[in-house]
């Protein structure tokens, strides 16, 4: 069988700047040898030195945020109410029918650093592509932050999809959509920017906010869209199961069928 899997993820780790510092994620590694002891405790009478090489197990103490990481957002982080009215459901509630579904590819690399992607930009790429979107398929979008990640300039690196854009997608029957920046949205300290010379609130977070008229999810921090085409390939992503959440961590990865990766 000729199936291709590419892996759509960053990595949890230490020291990149992968999100703004109060948020990043701390990984604690307790090797073998570090282990023996608590290992010795279950067991009365065992000694380090009973152990094989004197090692035990090896663990890892993580402290994060769901947000860490490649991730899916759900409804609920976006506001408390989704659909106009409705309450907003949260990661624990997504269908699953929502997070398989044929992808979509949308190459905005090209778009400057805090530019807000619109709907005419969406049409634009899609007719590039030669694809008519269909109810239900992942749209990702490939922006400059993905070839950023692993340096300083990570957060502030990348295009943002505007609340039109979003608006243009959510109203053909897409679902869930991604990017491989920090956020869907454009980088804060260009909207910041905007906003201290407009003092327009809508211009924060227009994006997420789009769910507050139809409801949707979507990744964020995803890795590799470049070694994707336009279409032709599957998206999975299954969030972590977590009562009540905002969002959930993601293994995203893009699946091939036989006849694309034979090609």
């Amino acid at each position: 069988m000729a199936r291709k899997i590419v892996d759509l993820s960053i990595y949890l780790e230490n020291d990149v700047v992968s999100d703004p510092e109060v948020y990043r994620p701390k990984i604690h590694y307790i090797d073998h040898s570090a282990s023996a002891e608590e290992m010795t405790n279950f067991f009365p009478g065992l000694t380090k030195a009973d152990l094989p090489d004197e090692e035990a197990w090896a663990i890892e103490k993580i402290e994060l945020i769901t947000h860490n990481g490649t991730h899916l957002d759900a409804p609920y982080h976006f506001a408390s109410t989704m659909n106009k009215g409705e309450r907003a459901i949260t990661i624990d509630e997504v269908p699953l029918d929502w997070c398989f579904q044929p992808g979509v590819k949308l190459d905005f690399r090209h778009l400057e650093d805090g530019y807000v992607a619109t709907a005419e930009d969406v049409e634009r790429e899609l007719e590039r592509i030669g694809h008519e979107l269909k109810p239900l398929e992942i749209v990702v979008v490939n922006t400059r932050a993905g070839s950023r990640y692993g340096h300083d300039d990570y957060v502030g690196a990348g295009c943002g999809m505007g609340r039109e854009a979003t608006l243009y997608l959510l109203e053909r029957g897409v679902r869930l959509t991604g990017t491989d920046a920090w956020s869907w949205d454009a980088p804060f300290i260009y909207t910041a920017e905007k906003y201290k010379e407009s003092k327009d609130a809508s211009l924060i977070w227009e994006g997420h906010k789009a769910g507050r008229e139809i409801g949707y999810c979507h990744l964020e921090k995803l890795h590799n869209l470049e070694a994707l085409p336009g279409d032709g390939f599957y998206v999975s992503c299954f969030p972590f199961k977590i009562r009540g959440a905002s969002a959930g961590w993601t293994r995203a990865v893009a699946i091939f069928d036989d006849a694309l990766a034979s090609a």
